[in-house]
């Protein structure tokens, strides 16, 4: 019985990153249908000059790298999607850490998809949005993957391998102050 419902919760949990990457995917292909119809290089100015939809076609990868090699970008992204769907799949630990870690594979797959479905059926991937103060255009696919990878960053940075808080406070504990023992047994 109490592998039963060990199992229902687990199925439980991937819906959870199934459907973070469902909604992603959908985001990012509705905002990238919308902004299709306007013509290239069209603006909205949202927010005066400082937030803006422009519609741009990008042909490479972020910030227009490997322009025109298709075959790669088509490649090395479906490889990574692949690993990241794969590290969702496996035990990573069921804590904070573990489930943190999960989001981010989600996160960074359904961007990876969401761009690999313009590049599959368009050739190059839509971007729309545009701030002053960070030149490249962007899309809902590319912040998934910035969030994850942000998200990522922040687990490896902050949780130790033992412990499932942050560790904000930089000691590589728990972020208690309280002396801790060392193997001889001294404090």
């Amino acid at each position: 019985m109490k592998a039963l419902k060990s199992c229902a919760g687990q199925r439980a949990e991937t819906m959870i990153y199934v459907l973070i990457g469902v909604i992603v995917i959908v985001l990012d292909q509705l905002t990238k249908y919308l902004v299709r119809g306007m013509a290239d290089g069209e603006v909205i100015h949202v927010i005066g000059d400082f937030l803006r939809i422009v519609h741009v076609e990008n042909s490479g990868a972020a910030f227009g790298m490997f322009a025109g090699n298709r075959r790669f970008l088509l490649i090395l992204p479906a490889i990574l999607i692949a690993g990241a769907i794969y590290m969702i799949s496996k035990d990573i630990g069921s804590g904070l850490k573990g489930k943190l870690f999960k989001i981010s594979f989600a996160l960074i797959a359904s961007g990876g998809i969401g761009n690999m479905i313009d590049r599959f059926l368009c050739g190059q991937v839509t971007d729309m949005i545009s701030f002053s103060i960070f030149p490249p255009v962007f899309n809902v696919a590319d912040i998934a993957v910035t969030c994850g990878c942000g998200l990522m960053v922040f687990c490896l940075l902050f949780f130790n391998n033992e412990e499932e808080k942050p560790d904000l406070k930089g000691k590589g504990g728990s972020g208690d102050d309280a002396e801790t023992e060392d193997e001889s047994g001294e404090k």
